[in-house]
C-alpha cells in the first residue's frame, strides 16, 4: 500500500467531496450534533469545493492522497485568510476514517508545509474545533500550538467553538 500525493484535479471534487462527508462524520459525531453535520450533503460539499478549486485555483492548492488510485485524503492551503504578509493558512486535512493512523495525514501536513513555504511563507495558521482532542494532538505533535485567538461558526444549526493554532518557520519537518 503506497501513498502518492498529487495535485488535485477537476475530475477529482466529488471524491473529495464524499470524503470531506465522511470524515466530517466520524471526526465530529461526539461533540457536534449529527443534524448539524447532516446539513451539508457530499453533493453539496462536492459543489462547495468545486467552486472554491474554480475561483481560488490561482492562490491555494488543493492536493489529492490516494492509494491504489484510490482517494484517501487531501489538504488545503493558501494564503492567510486575513492575507497577512507572509503567513499561509492550512485550511484542510481531511482523511478516509478507515486510513487514519497510517501516516497519511502526517504525508499531507509534510507536503502542506511545503507548499506554503514554496509559496514565501513563513509561518502559518489553521483553525480547529475545540472538541476535536484528536486533530489538536495530531497538530501538537506537528509543531502547532494555540495562539490564543477563538472563534465560533455554525456547523448546520450547532455553534461550534473552534481555536487557531500556529506554526512558525515552515523550514522544519511537520
Amino acid at each position: 500500500m503506497t501513498l502518492s500525493l498529487r495535485p488535485a484535479q477537476a475530475a477529482d471534487i466529488d471524491a473529495i467531496g464524499t470524503l470531506h462527508y465522511d470524515s466530517r462524520i466520524a471526526a465530529y459525531r461526539d461533540f457536534v450534533p449529527i443534524a448539524g453535520l447532516q446539513a451539508l450533503s457530499p453533493e453539496m460539499l462536492s459543489a462547495w469545493w468545486r467552486e472554491r478549486f474554480t475561483y481560488e485555483a490561482e492562490t491555494h492548492r488543493l492536493t489529492v492522497a490516494e492509494v491504489d488510485g484510490r482517494t484517501v485524503g487531501f489538504s488545503y492551503v493558501g494564503p492567510e485568510e486575513e492575507h497577512t504578509a507572509g503567513v499561509g493558512q492550512l485550511y484542510a486535512i481531511h482523511l478516509d476514517p478507515a486510513t487514519q493512523g497510517r501516516g497519511f495525514g502526517r504525508a499531507l501536513m509534510t507536503d502542506a508545509l511545503a507548499a506554503m513555504r514554496d509559496q514565501g511563507c513563513g509561518s502559518a495558521v489553521l483553525w480547529v474545533l475545540d472538541g476535536n482532542a484528536h486533530a489538536r494532538r495530531f497538530y501538537e505533535r506537528g509543531g502547532w500550538r494555540p495562539d490564543g485567538r477563538e472563534r465560533e461558526e455554525l456547523m448546520g444549526a450547532a455553534p461550534t467553538r473552534q481555536l487557531r493554532y500556529a506554526r512558525g518557520w515552515l523550514g522544519e519537518s511537520a
